[in-house]
């Protein structure tokens, strides 16, 4: 059965692809027009030379033939075939590759909006490796605003594990121990499903090599799907904060994850009411403090 779907994801690939090939010029990758050609669209070897690859490698590809498709030459295929984003998460699909790193700024301006509109819940989207990649006023409020960090620190494991700046200006969870060992396990399987990059095992190994306590957790292999349920953070203003913590995959964009944190009893719906009602300078107080 297995390898029935496997034969015919490989011709659904060339099928594709010949497609893909047939509604591009040569002039619109630059190329001179080939006389006398039959069929309308890119010629084989046109897309096999701007891709980098060879023709008869690009050809036993679009016949569908057993050959493997590394994510680096779909890639540069895609590039050369135009492709649209979702034509490219579908390529990726079709040759059993994960999707290509980062993530569609069209469809994040889209959750951000729905951030936007969840109120008094605290909520941030994360990529893989955890970096925060969008969050909403309630999540600035209670952790901090990720928008003072500099890009490349608005990353949950460098705040958890690493020694910087950034790491005061948010306000992460008690037991941070517990919750960091979570954060390890869940991170482990996250990037099981991503693409496996060079980028990824150097974020990694600067983790080991700066953090004793990152290398102990992550030297026990453990994995986990999400951390634990509820969550207790000790607000600078409003106090003793018990969240329930909820988490949503994107389908849109599976590597994006959505976290949702809400509160875990009275107490905290009306402490956490009550910050979001703060006023615009004493909103800037609060941060800047």
């Amino acid at each position: 059965m297995q390898q029935s779907k496997n034969i015919q994801r490989r011709k659904e690939l060339g099928q594709f692809l010949r497609t893909r090939r047939a509604r591009l010029s040569a002039e619109q990758l630059g190329l001179p027009r080939a006389p006398r050609k039959r069929t309308p669209g890119l010629r084989r070897e046109e897309v096999a030379v701007a891709a980098g690859v060879s023709t008869s490698w690009y050809t036993y590809l679009e016949q569908g033939r057993d050959i493997h498709a590394s994510p680096v030459v779909l890639s540069s295929l895609a590039d050369v075939l135009r492709l649209t984003e979702d034509e490219r998460e579908y390529l990726f699909t079709l040759a059993d590759q994960p999707q290509e790193p980062g993530y569609r700024q069209s469809s994040l301006s889209t959750y951000q909006r729905v951030l936007d509109s969840l109120g008094d819940i605290p909520a941030m989207l994360t990529n893989p490796v955890y970096d925060v990649v969008g969050w909403n006023r309630a999540a600035r409020l209670v952790f901090g605003d990720f928008e003072l960090l500099p890009p490349e620190e608005r990353n949950i494991l460098k705040l958890l594990f690493l020694t910087s700046p950034a790491s005061k200006r948010i306000t992460l969870f008690e037991e941070q121990d517990t919750y960091a060992r979570e954060v390890v396990e869940t991170f482990r399987k996250r990037i099981m499903s991503a693409q496996d990059t060079p980028e990824i095992h150097n974020f990694i190994a600067r983790l080991q090599q700066e953090s004793p306590r990152f290398q102990h957790y992550w030297a026990q292999h453990n994995v986990r799907s999400s951390c634990d349920n509820t969550k207790q953070l000790s607000h600078p203003r409003a106090g003793t904060l018990t969240l329930e913590y909820a988490k949503f995959q994107l389908v849109e964009q599976p590597e994006i994850r959505c976290h949702m944190y809400l509160a875990a009893d009275p107490e905290t719906a009306h402490r956490l009411r009550q910050l979001l009602h703060t006023s615009a300078q004493e909103e800037a107080l609060l941060i800047s403090g």
